[in-house]
């Protein structure tokens, strides 16, 4: 039987000489950052960059009072009418985002 062992941050706390050396690294110019086994990544890269397929937002349970005549226009499109309302106010949060940037 395999032994399942766990560590937390806590476990291995920042001392004074790790801060120290973290602090170093951080005022280096970037000028020095060795890139020659990982390359920047170009404007092509992003150009064709995907959104990470597996990535599945946290939920949240809660109740909400909403007008009978919206539910029941989502129930009629079929299953998965809370899915719909979640994208519906999704698409709204992220335009309302995109105008105030």
């Amino acid at each position: 039987m395999k032994k399942l062992v766990t560590t937390t941050l806590g476990d291995n706390p920042l001392t004074p000489a790790r801060k120290r050396r973290l602090a170093a690294l951080a005022d280096r110019p970037d000028s020095e950052i060795d890139l020659s086994d990982i390359p920047e990544l170009t404007e092509s890269f992003w150009k064709n960059a995907i959104k990470n397929p597996y990535y599945r937002p946290v939920k949240q349970q809660l109740t909400v009072r909403l007008d009978a005549d919206v539910v029941a226009w989502l129930r009629k499109q079929g299953a998965g009418y809370q899915t719909r309302l979640n994208q519906v106010l999704r698409d709204t949060m992220l335009n309302e985002i995109h105008k105030r940037a």
